[in-house]
């Protein structure tokens, strides 16, 4: 059993900033993809940005250039700097953990999330 526990989210003005946190702990895994989705109200989960173990990353397009997704893979820790915040940046951001198992079993792991409010 893997958990996740995020931390970081708040409320910020516009042109604010936050670093959220995720961390994975438990035993017999290793760790692939990590990254962060968002849901805000009435509007489907969305991919914010993920990250490989070899620290490939990917972006959605509406955060490309505030956002910076990185990871230490010591401490089985993702992190998102996010920068020039704007009010549709608002959502509850979940962490998720792509993870292999002692058994070669597949399987992804999600935190509770985390709410970011950027007011205007």
């Amino acid at each position: 059993q893997v958990q996740l526990v995020e931390s970081g989210g708040g409320s910020v003005q516009a042109g604010g900033s936050l670093r959220l946190s995720c961390a994975a702990s438990g035993s017999g895994f290793s760790i692939n993809a990590m990254g962060w989705y968002r849901q805000a109200p009435g509007k489907q989960r969305e991919l914010v940005a993920t990250i490989t173990s070899g620290k490939v990353t990917k972006y959605a397009d509406s955060v490309k250039g505030r956002f910076t997704i990185s990871r230490d893979n010591a401490k089985n820790t993702v992190y998102l700097q996010m920068n020039s915040l704007k009010p549709e940046d608002t959502a509850v951001y979940h962490c998720y953990a792509e993870t292999v198992n002692d058994y070669e079993v597949w399987y992804d792991y999600w935190g509770q999330g985390t709410q970011v409010t950027v007011s205007s």
